[in-house]
């Protein structure tokens, strides 16, 4: 499979529309035809622990559409119709998949980051009526379960959990310590809790109901947010499939095995990586249930991949500075293809692993709102570093301005919001909060994604900044509002301003700036161990908090965040530079038209440029030199 760029784009959107093109209706139905085309063939695999000899659990294509159905059926017995839902609170693993794709068929999966604390789990599960939910039962050195247990306590509308015991992914000895130390649960709560394995087996594999003829809601995904209430995106059939056909026709085919470490309630595992599979006929590896969080992963990366002779890796711009830490001590030459997401990635990194990894890295660009893929730099044509590509075939990006009240189309290389229309974007209802839709759409079509950028004059997109006010840490979205509330909580806190800081690994951190009130004294060190307090998600605690004595302002009186970013930026930067011992510092950060805010460098001795440029590169924020060069 591969991807020729703007013109390839262009002449599969104009060999016929994509109405008319011969997919699937449903996800299950897609599966069913894979399982036909490669019924032995690996569809799935997982291990529990790292290594590159650890047990591992394997299902084919059959068996996996076999199990689809088992679960299916038995969501279906438990009540659940097309429009009810099934909440999957869980790492990765096999029942992870099969739970995915089986609530998707019976009615609406809604996979939940058990990262998050329970108050936040409980408001998802009853912004979406969530009635059974699929999640671990009690197991060493995760509180997942416990979790659960009391998010469930809060979503009345839950009468069913289901638990997943991965103790069955262990050999002994260390399958008969578990129930020896397998942690204890808190009281009961009011649903019924049955084992989803057992339960799964008491039901055929042929569907007892009729999949679904016309499209459908088959997907709830909640937005990144590690703290606040995430907002809900509704996903249909249609979208989905739209994105396991992007994989078949550009990215995979039955013979690749692709290196998935990300987390499946996320839409780069499920939406591309997973339902690429399901078109195409891929393998794909989960290893461990937290991916690239889990002990070991990084350590032997480059052996699993040996291991399972993958041929496409998926990453992000953390985990890709990760194993740059790493030597690579295996034989990785089936790896074909990177691609890497989520979050922008620095030019320094991206050229340095590509030379070390001996692979190609492909940058791209979706979101949740879109169901998932936007654009992608071609395997077969011009990559343009610092960029996210060029709009996959069907999908429509417009760069618009809409600063005058009514939008205005963009010229080339001129900076708006990026606005994208495709068979992923449910126009109109996007959110599950209808308040949440409004003002979501320009011409009821394209939707608004909240980030700046601009298309140059060979059609591809640069992502410069966002209109929407949110930190990306290693891909995940953090509101800044949750940070801010904590802050102005404190007595001695007037105003409070949270912004993401550039960091080489995560992309971005989270940090503070405030303004004290009149008379009133406080440290950092207190204010940050007030965050720790009142800020309920560790991703989102400050790393850096500083007292300003008047934080800037708008004309009517709103924290002015740009000329934040600019303090941060230029702190961030001199700070490296001076542990580089580097003698050059940033002078100013303005606000490019083409490239957003930008580090001027002024030279205050012999620089080495060799070594400026690759310390810096390492940060996804642009530089240039100042066009004044001040004298040593």
């Amino acid at each position: 499979m591969s991807f020729g760029g703007v013109a390839d784009a262009k002449r599969i959107t104009e060999e016929m529309p994509w109405e008319a093109r011969d997919v699937p209706t449903t996800v299950y139905q897609m599966v069913a035809r894979t399982a036909a085309s490669y019924p032995d063939s690996k569809a799935v695999s997982y291990q529990l622990e790292s290594g590159p000899r650890d047990p591992a659990q394997t299902l084919t294509w059959k068996q996996l559409h076999d199990q689809i159905g088992q679960a299916a059926n038995l969501f279906r017995s438990l009540g659940i119709g097309e429009s009810d839902v099934v909440a999957l609170v869980m790492p990765n693993a096999l029942e992870t998949v099969v739970a995915t794709l089986g609530g998707m068929t019976a009615g609406i999966v809604n996979p939940i980051n058990p990262l998050l604390e329970p108050e936040q789990i409980a408001a998802i599960l009853r912004e979406t009526g969530a009635r059974v939910v699929v999640t671990l039962r009690a197991f060493p050195k995760t509180d997942v379960a416990q979790k659960v247990a009391e998010a469930v306590r809060h979503a009345p509308g839950v009468h069913t959990v289901l638990e997943v015991d991965l103790n069955r992914y262990l050999g002994p000895p260390k399958s008969w310590l578990v129930p020896l130390i397998r942690p204890k649960m808190p009281g009961k709560h009011h649903a019924d809790v049955k084992s989803f394995t057992q339960e799964m087996a008491k039901h055929p594999a042929k569907l007892t109901f009729a999949d679904s003829e016309t499209d459908r809601i088959g997907a709830y995904f909640h937005t990144g947010g590690t703290t606040g209430m995430p907002k809900v995106a509704r996903h249909l059939h249609s979208g989905l499939v739209y994105n396991g056909w992007i994989g078949a026709t550009l990215l995979f085919s039955e013979e690749d095995s692709i290196m998935c470490p990300l987390p499946l309630f996320h839409v780069f595992a499920s939406h591309v990586m997973l339902m690429g599979a399901c078109m195409s006929g891929a393998h794909v590896v989960f290893p461990t249930p937290a991916g690239y969080r889990g002990d070991g992963v990084f350590d032997n990366f480059w052996k699993l991949c040996e291991r399972w002779k993958t041929t496409f890796i998926v990453a992000v711009p953390t985990a890709i500075s990760a194993l740059m830490q790493r030597p690579v001590n295996a034989d990785v030459s089936t790896v074909k293809l990177c691609f890497s997401g989520s979050a922008p990635l620095p030019v320094e990194l991206f050229k340095r692993f590509e030379a070390a990894a001996g692979l190609k890295v492909l940058e791209g660009y979706g979101l949740t709102e879109a169901t998932c893929l936007v654009s992608c730099n071609p395997d077969q044509g011009e990559r343009k570093n610092g960029s996210v590509g060029v709009p996959f075939p069907y999908t429509d990006v417009r760069i618009l301005d809409n600063s005058h009240g009514e939008p205005r189309e963009c010229a080339v290389d001129e900076v708006g919001e990026i606005c994208v229309a495709n068979p992923g974007v449910y126009a109109g209802s996007t959110y599950t909060e209808e308040a949440k839709n409004r003002d979501l759409f320009h011409y009821d079509r394209y939707l608004r994604t909240g980030d700046l950028g601009r298309l140059d004059a060979d059609g591809y997109l640069f992502i410069t900044g966002r209109a929407k006010d949110l930190i990306i840490r290693g891909g995940h979205n953090i509101d800044p509002a949750e940070i801010e509330e904590a802050l102005l909580a404190h007595s001695a806190v007037a105003f409070a301003g949270a912004i993401g800081q550039p960091d080489p690994r995560a992309g971005e951190l989270p940090c503070a700036y405030v303004e004290l009130v009149a008379g009133a004294e406080v440290s950092p060190e207190e204010l940050l161990t007030h965050c720790k307090v009142h800020v309920h998600e560790r991703a989102a605690i400050p790393k850096y908090i500083e007292v300003l004595d008047e934080l800037p302002k708008t004309a009517v009186g709103k924290v002015f965040k740009p000329a934040l970013r600019k303090t941060a930026i230029a702190r961030v930067f001199n700070e490296a530079l001076s542990e580089a011992a580097i003698p050059a510092e940033v002078t100013s950060v303005v606000d490019d038209k083409k490239r957003g805010l930008t580090a001027l460098i002024t030279r205050r001795g012999d620089v080495d440029e060799v070594a400026l440029k690759t310390l810096l590169g390492n940060f996804a924020t642009p530089w240039d030199w100042a066009e004044v060069v001040e004298p040593a």
